[in-house]
């Protein structure tokens, strides 16, 4: 209920971004246990892929991650975590694949990867509008706290200039979920699977577009900022 307050939604219901809450821990201890925390204030979200196996219920999870690749690309260097959710029983919850961007960051001895990862396929048209939300000026507070997800990018100024950027920055998955939560109120899905690309950054306050449309199966999707460039690209809901 509090992450659905984040989002300015009051429900009981699991919101189907939910797992990064249930993932930070296990984010942060990999993080520490590689070395990759020393460097955590070049780190944007650059990718996500969740499956959801199945609705959360009032239970006990246990999740497991690693590192699955290190990749170098143009901006910096991704790094892709993989956690795997599990009930008591040992039955699947959720997979996620986490991709993050350490901006300026090169990668020694080249590419390494133990699994497969694919960038969402782009839209091959471009979509309607289907709405709009405002993401207020303490946006990245709230969701700071309510979903327990703390990095200082999106809450402290001088933290968030001294690492390069402009200023704090909304957290890439709260713009996912918030644009999630515009999807669903227009486009009716049950939602198995997330996949899409961060593509900019969303400073505060602002307020932002999410364009989408049905195509077989998936809800094809994509959030552009007031200037009309794609903060999230390749959204895709299954």
């Amino acid at each position: 209920m509090a992450y659905n307050a984040a989002l300015d939604e009051v429900s009981d219901r699991p919101h189907p971004l939910f797992p990064v809450c249930y993932e930070w821990p296990a984010t942060q201890a990999l993080r520490e246990s590689t070395g990759l925390q020393k460097i955590n204030a070049r780190l944007v979200h650059a990718q996500h892929d969740l499956t959801i196996h199945r609705q959360l219920c009032e239970e006990k999870l246990h999740v497991r991650g690693r590192v699955v690749a290190c990749l170098q690309r143009k901006p910096g260097t991704l790094v892709v975590f993989r956690f795997e959710t599990q009930d008591e029983k040992g039955e699947p919850v959720s997979t996620t694949h986490y991709g993050m961007l350490y901006r300026g960051v090169m990668l020694e001895g080249g590419d390494r990867s133990t699994a497969s990862i694919e960038d969402p396929p782009s839209h091959e048209r471009d979509l309607p509008l289907i709405g709009t939300f405002s993401v207020a000026a303490t946006a990245g507070h709230v969701y700071t706290e309510c979903a327990r997800i703390w990095n200082p990018i999106h809450t402290d100024p001088e933290y968030a200039r001294a690492a390069g950027l402009p200023g704090i920055i909304l957290h890439g998955t709260a713009t996912l979920a918030l644009s999630i939560s515009k999807v669903l109120e227009k486009l009716e899905i049950e939602v198995k699977r997330v996949r899409c690309r961060f593509a900019g950054m969303v400073l505060m306050p602002g307020t932002l577009a999410v364009h989408a449309s049905r195509v077989g199966d998936e809800i094809l999707f994509e959030t552009r900022d007031a200037k009309g460039q794609a903060v999230i690209e390749r959204g895709r809901i299954g």
